[in-house]
């Protein structure tokens, strides 16, 4: 039987805390946008840094925690500190979370050993305006999205067994709005602007070459 947080308040001083800690993210994010990319840098440049810089600490951070929380035996229903109950609050909506579900932990790895270091390397790429930017946006993105993919879609085809979809604050806020916006509308985006900007790219050297020939 899952172990999963019983009679759970549907907004508790961990949800207030956590959600200000993604907000503290999110402003750190923007401060350093406006602080490392010069002031005539596009509104699309902007948005991307915000996201990756929001991306990057998000991994290293949260998720990162959760990673130590969850291997070599450990669990976060079974641990203790601030990071281990604001787990144990995300647990309320995805009992997965809660008892290292192998999926999910295996998912993580990757996440924060491979996403985050390469979101880094992006911002690096986007500060110094490589253009070479754009192939690693694909491969993150695809990440970011095969990762979503992998976590929800067991339960899709399941019932949601793991899923508390009766609770407004654990449905909409915790399983909607933190995850789909973030890790599938934005990467869905920044890999159509990508594509366009790499056709574009070779499309042109392709003229050029039919030019001279």
């Amino acid at each position: 039987m899952l172990d999963t947080p019983s009679s759970p308040s549907l907004f508790t001083t961990t949800s207030l805390f956590s959600l200000l800690g993604v907000l503290g993210v999110g402003i750190t994010a923007y401060t350093g946008s406006k602080v490392l990319l010069p002031k005539n840098a596009s509104a699309k440049d902007r948005f991307t840094f915000i996201w990756l810089a929001f991306d990057a600490m998000i991994h290293f951070s949260f998720e990162g925690s959760f990673l130590y929380l969850s291997v070599f035996g450990r669990q976060v229903n079974t641990s203790s500190g601030p990071f281990a109950e604001m787990w144990r609050e995300y647990a309320a909506a995805d009992f997965r979370w809660g008892t290292a579900d192998p999926t999910v932990v295996s998912l993580e790895i990757l996440t924060v050993l491979g996403a985050g270091p390469l979101c880094c390397y992006i911002l690096k790429q986007l500060v110094n305006d490589d253009p070479a930017r754009h192939y690693w946006l694909v491969v993150l993105s695809t990440a970011e999205l095969y990762g979503g993919w992998m976590t929800f879609c067991p339960e899709w085809l399941t019932g949601s067994p793991n899923l508390e979809t009766s609770n407004f604050l654990y449905l909409w806020v915790y399983l909607v709005v933190s995850n789909h916006p973030h890790w599938v509308v934005i990467p869905f985006w920044l890999m159509y602007d990508s594509y366009q900007y790499i056709a574009k790219a070779m499309r042109l050297n392709y003229a050029s070459k039919v030019k001279r020939a």
